[in-house]
């Protein structure tokens, strides 16, 4: 039984792995509500009523990458963040950022 993507943890990336292929990118987007490929990372908005609750996720967010060590691009507006993930490291897409994608999409589902 395979584990869903928010169950897992990240695991260390140095390089010297390759990015993951389209076809395994199309199939871990398609887990993915919102999110959307952007060259060579995943991005998506979220919205919210004010700035005090963008902020709230900012830090939720943050809280996350500290936990899975994998950090993700963060744009900040008063009632938007957007989120981008891709893994420097190997200079494409990797699991971590699907795994932190679906970690951040937990935060607004409690």
């Amino acid at each position: 039984m395979e584990c869903s993507l928010d169950k897992k943890k990240c695991k260390p990336c140095e390089g010297g792995v390759p990015p993951l292929a389209d076809a395994a990118i199309s199939e871990l987007l398609g887990s993915l509500a919102g999110w959307e490929r952007v060259g060579n990372a995943i991005g998506k908005t979220y919205n919210f009523r004010n700035y005090y609750e963008t902020m709230a996720f900012v830090n939720m967010t943050a809280w996350v990458s500290h936990k899975e060590d994998h950090h993700p691009d963060l744009h900040v507006g008063y009632n938007q963040c957007r989120v981008e993930y891709t893994t420097h490291a190997i200079g494409g897409l990797s699991e971590n950022d699907f795994i932190c994608a679906a970690k951040i999409d937990t935060l607004l589902s409690v």
